[in-house]
Parts: C-alpha cells; structure tokens; sequence
C-alpha cells in the first residue's frame, strides 16, 4: 500500500522557514512508522534528520510527534493509522536542532536534579544490596522508563512554560523514594516538596496517555505526593 507522510522540516539558523514537506512510501500495514522513515532517508531524501538506535522500545531514541500524540516510531504501525496521511513533527517544548532531532540536554538536566542513583553509605557488601520480592514490587513499573521524553513533551504544564521539572523526573525520583535500599527519603521529599517538584504536577494525565512503557505516571507523581504529606507534613 502507499502511505503518505506529512514532515516538518526545519533547520534553525540556516534561514529557511520551518515548511512541511510530503512524501509516499510503499509499505506493508504490518511495518513500523521508523521503517517507513528509513526508507525515506535511505531511497528519497538523505537530508532528513531523526533519531534512532535500537528500533525495539527499549532506548527511547525515536521519540517524535506521531498524528497529534508523543510515541516512538518504532512501535507504531503502519495499520495504527487507518490509511491517513501520518503526519511526524519533533517533540514538542524542546529547542529543535534539525528536523524530528531536538536537543535533550535540558531533559536530562532535570533528570540529574532529582539524584537519580542510591544513596547509601552503608558498607558495602560483598556482591550486591538486597531488598525483598515485596520491596522490589514497589518500582517494578517506573524501572520501565527509557527516558524518551514521550511524558514530558505531552505534559501541559511543561508545554505551558511552568517551572515544573516534568513527568520523567517525577518517575526517577520515585524510583529511589520507594527503594528500600535508598538511605535519603527525607531529604529527597524535601527536595520534591516543590512548584518544580511533584506539586507542579496538576493531574491531567496525559503523561500516562503518552509513556510507551505504560507506566503509570500520574499515579506515581500523586503517590510521591502523599509520602510528602506524611513526612513532612504529618498527614
């Protein structure tokens, strides 16, 4: 079948307005949108510049604007989309570099802010530190983030210009909140008792309509929300 592609172009700097530029690839139903978008580069338009590494949903590389809805081009197909034209623009609230590729580092700025690793000044053991099957059950879902920023580009409060750090974030710094292994929950609480922090959030869940992982995002913010209730406001 033919499948048309809508793409915005752009490249800053350069003194070319941003234009969207058409393009017909055959393809099966069964392909992905990022094999349709290789074969664009490949076969048609070796100018075209995206994102992509693993091609399988596990480096979140590909992440793009997907018909209105943040996605990797790697899990969507072809037949998601009906036989409509497939229209693919970068992420939105991130400063574009050339075409579907933007800049990351301020994304993974505010990834850093939360402290994403353990805190534990115990001695070390001899392999590893354990926790229980129960305490792992915790962040078993928010481990699942690739950091592909679907979360963060849908968030209407990040699109709105707030002072929010984000969805992405907010997973990270759960993951180390809940893990029992981790020996700096207050502070961390403390830290996320914020605008920026998780009551920058305001529910509207998009975040959770976007994540490829399925986690549930919002859930998580709200969760982290309730600990600071009870740690640090004693209710």
């Amino acid at each position: 079948m033919q499948v048309q592609f809508k793409i915005l172009r752009q490249t800053p700097g350069s003194g070319r307005e941003s234009r969207f530029q058409r393009y017909t690839v055959e393809a099966r139903p069964e392909e992905r949108v990022l094999d349709c978008l290789n074969r664009i580069k490949w076969e048609q338009d070796q100018t075209l510049g995206f994102r992509s590494s693993c091609g399988h949903g596990v480096c979140g590389s590909d992440a793009m604007k997907i018909n209105g809805r943040c996605a990797l081009a790697c899990q969507k197909l072809v037949r998601d989309y009906g036989g409509q034209e497939i229209t693919i623009e970068p992420l939105p609230s991130f400063r574009v570099l050339k075409d579907l590729i933007v800049d990351m580092k301020p994304f993974f700025d505010n990834i850093e802010k939360v402290r994403p690793f353990l805190v534990n000044t115990s001695t070390p053991p001899e392999k590893e530190r354990l926790q229980s099957k129960e305490d792992s059950r915790k962040v078993n879902e928010v481990i699942r983030c690739i950091l592909c920023a679907c979360c963060t580009a849908s968030c209407p409060v990040v699109l709105g210009g707030g002072e929010f750090l984000g969805p992405a974030p907010m997973v990270w710094a759960f993951r180390q909140v809940f893990d029992s292994r981790d020996q700096d929950t207050l502070n961390r609480l403390k830290e996320l008792d914020a605008k920026e922090g998780a009551f920058g959030c305001e529910n509207h869940f998009e975040c959770t309509r976007a994540c490829p992982k399925e986690i549930k995002v919002t859930k998580s913010i709200n969760m982290l929300k309730r600990e600071i209730e009870a740690h640090l406001r004693g209710s």
